[in-house]
Order: structure tokens, then C-alpha cells, then sequence
């Protein structure tokens, strides 16, 4: 009896795996006619289910080889009719986002060791010589998903398959050769992508491979360090790792654009100033001061230095150095104004009632050079909300207090 029960239970195990393969065999044959690609994928979807045909890595190829036969008879089609169904950029970027996946679940599949030990791989170098041949296609997957708005993980994905792909291992010597910088752009562009699709994480460590593969776009930098900021305004336990990222990236910029970009050395400066370590911040403005002369910017940093040290008296006379020159830049104007009103309004509030040559000081020395500042800055730039806020005070102050 247990016998013919064993014959019984063999029988049916090998009628359900016939019966899958003959789902594999048939939605092979389907592949590539777009008009039963829904019946394909239902075919395959089925093999890679049961658990006779799931871990076999000719039923991961087939699935892979289902789209990207998709995408080529698209491919084709838009040749000759744009409007084909088949030629829909979108339909044929997301073909080729799942080929990708299928292959990359079939290759460690098919180096599996059979019975023997022996490795013998069947279907890994049909994957790596398809998806060789598709290298651009799936910069143009990123692109096309990216205009149809699906940022997240859709356009990413693509940017970032493009990019990666001459680094994976499984290419061996048939690796993509791509310009550093057609891939740093396309970094660029999954990180653009990422943060469009609000995967903050996942945009600055795009940006990062973009810059360490030598971007000459300075907003690489300025968008990995904005991504930092925001990700240390959601989780307050990220902000020592925020910290030393912007610290490195700001530093990497600082030595590729000196101060042709000031924004690079003022993070860098406004890291030492959260640490509390005001002298390493102010050595590094003297120091550049020293090789550059009098520079708006540098004295406007110094200004904020002494400002966050709670050295007042310094920190004026950093600004009124800064604001002498003809050429102080907006920010540095604007921020010179706030600290003259923030500092008149401290002394005006210690005087005496009584004290009119105090108040007279006090005016003339603070708020009507807030005042004078504020206009200056105003020339340069007038719809500042921020600028007109602290027109607002002063003027409040000068009608009230004097």
C-alpha cells in the first residue's frame, strides 16, 4: 500500500512540475507579441509561484525576457508608427525596469551548484550581453518616468540601473564603459528624482556618487547638503551624522569652487559654529581673509561668528567693516541691519528714562545705521519679506523710542 501511495505522491509531484514548465515553455513562446503580454505575465507569474518552478533560473529569464522582448517590438513599432500602443514611453520604460528585476533575480540562480558541486551557469550570459545592449535605454526609462512624473522608485530606478551598471560584478569584462560624467549626471538626476519623490536618503546618497565621481555641477553639492539639512530637521538623532556629511561636503566644495560659490565655505563655517568650535571657524575666515583682502562675504561670516559667540562689540565692528565696502553683497548687508537693530534695541532697553544723550547715542550709532544699511540692501533686492520685516522695526523704533 505504501507503495503504490509513494508512486502516487511522485506522479503528481512531477505532473505539477511538467505542468509549470509548459507555463514557462508557453509564455515563452508569447514573448514578444505585445498584444498577449498580459497572458505571458500570467503565465510566468504562475511558475514563479509554485514552489517547483520558483527557484529555477529559467523561469526568472523567461519573465525578464517577456519584457525586454516588449520593449524591443516597441521599440520597432515606434519606428515606423510613434503611436503605436506599443511605443509608449512609459509603458516601454517600465518593460524595461522589469526585465532588470527578473534578470537580477534569475543570476544567482543559475550559478547554483547542481548535484556534482559543478556550476554551470545556462541563461547568465544571455542576461549580460541583453542588458549590455540596453545600457542607454534605461538612462531614456529614467527620463521618460521622470516626465510622466513617477519619480519614485520608477524614474530613480532607471537614472540609477544606468549609472550603476559599470560596477556590477556580474558583467565581468562585458561591463559598460560610460564617461564619468554622463554617469555623474545621471546620478544627478536619480537624486533630482528621489527628492522629487520625497526618498530624501535615498537623493543625498545619489548626489554623493555624482560628487565623488568628480560632477563639475556645483548644485551636486549644494542638493547632497540640502538633503542633509532635511533629513536632520525630521529625525533630530541624525543631526551629529548631518553634521559631519555637510562638514565633507562642504569641504569637497569649497576645494573645487573656493569662493566662486560662497555657500560652500559658509557651511562649512555654520558646522564649526553648531559645534561651538568659534575659533577652528574663525582661524579658517582669518586665514582666507589674510590670502584674499577684504572680502563682504568672509567679514559677514565673522560678523556671525562673534554673533553666535555672544561678542557683541565684535561682531559690529566685523559688519561695519563688511558694509564699508562698495561691493557687500545683499545677505551680508541684511544681516548686518539685523544685528545693528537687535544690538540698539539691547542698549536702548538698558538706559534711564531720562537719558536723551544716551538715546541720541543709541540712535544715530544703531538704528538710523540699520536704516541706512537696510536701503542699500533694498536697491539690490525689494521683495524680500525678510528685508521688510526689519524696516518694519526699525521704523517702528525711530517713530516710538526717538
Amino acid at each position: 500500500m505504501k507503495k503504490v501511495l509513494t508512486l502516487a505522491l511522485c506522479a503528481a509531484t512531477v505532473g505539477c512540475i511538467s505542468a509549470q514548465k509548459i507555463n514557462v515553455d508557453n509564455a515563452k513562446k508569447l514573448s514578444g507579441k505585445f498584444d498577449k503580454i498580459e497572458e505571458a505575465r500570467s503565465l510566468i507569474k504562475k511558475a514563479m509561484e509554485d514552489p517547483t518552478t520558483a527557484n529555477d533560473a529559467n523561469t526568472y529569464y523567461i519573465a525578464g525576457k517577456i519584457e525586454m522582448d516588449a520593449f524591443d517590438k516597441g521599440f520597432q513599432n515606434g519606428m515606423i508608427k510613434p503611436d503605436d500602443p506599443s511605443a509608449n514611453p512609459e509603458v516601454m520604460a517600465q518593460e524595461l525596469l522589469n526585465a532588470y528585476k527578473y534578470f537580477l533575480q534569475a543570476l544567482p540562480l543559475d550559478s547554483v551548484p547542481n548535484e556534482k558541486g559543478e556550476i554551470k551557469p545556462k541563461v547568465s550570459k544571455n542576461i549580460v550581453g541583453t542588458l549590455a545592449g540596453h545600457v542607454n535605454d534605461y538612462f531614456k526609462a529614467g527620463a521618460d518616468m521622470y516626465s510622466a512624473q513617477k519619480f519614485y522608485p520608477e524614474a530613480y530606478e532607471g537614472f540609477i540601473i544606468y549609472a550603476d551598471m559599470p560596477d556590477m560584478a556580474f558583467f565581468g569584462n562585458k561591463a559598460p564603459k560610460l564617461l564619468d560624467a554622463d554617469r555623474a549626471q545621471a546620478y544627478f538626476n536619480a537624486g533630482i528624482s528621489a527628492y522629487s519623490g520625497n526618498e530624501v536618503a535615498k537623493a543625498a546618497d545619489a548626489f554623493k556618487k555624482a560628487r565623488l565621481l568628480g560632477s563639475d555641477d556645483s548644485k551636486v553639492y549644494m542638493y547632497e547638503i540640502a538633503c542633509w539639512q532635511t533629513l536632520a530637521q525630521r529625525d533630530s538623532a541624525l543631526d551629529k551624522q548631518a553634521q559631519d556629511a555637510i562638514m565633507e561636503i562642504a569641504r569637497a566644495g569649497f576645494n573645487k569652487f573656493g569662493l566662486e560659490e560662497p555657500i560652500f565655505f559658509n557651511n562649512l563655517i555654520n558646522t564649526y559654529v553648531q559645534e561651538e568650535n568659534y575659533d577652528k571657524a574663525l582661524s579658517e575666515v582669518d586665514a582666507l581673509l589674510a590670502q584674499n583682502g577684504n572680502n563682504a562675504n568672509l567679514l559677514g561670516l565673522k560678523g556671525f561668528i562673534y554673533d553666535r559667540k555672544g561678542d557683541d562689540n565684535a561682531s559690529i565692528e566685523a559688519y561695519k567693516t563688511a558694509v564699508a565696502l562698495e561691493d557687500c553683497d545683499y545677505e551680508t548687508l541684511k544681516n548686518a541691519a539685523k544685528k545693528y537693530l537687535r544690538v540698539g534695541s539691547n542698549k536702548y532697553g538698558e538706559l534711564a528714562p531720562g537719558d536723551s544723550a544716551g538715546k541720541l547715542a543709541v540712535k544715530t550709532g544703531y538704528f538710523d545705521v540699520a536704516n541706512d544699511i537696510c536701503q542699500r540692501a533694498k536697491g539690490l533686492k525689494s521683495d524680500d519679506p525678510d528685508l521688510a520685516n526689519v524696516i518694519d522695526n526699525i521704523d517702528y523704533a525711530l517713530q516710538t523710542y526717538f
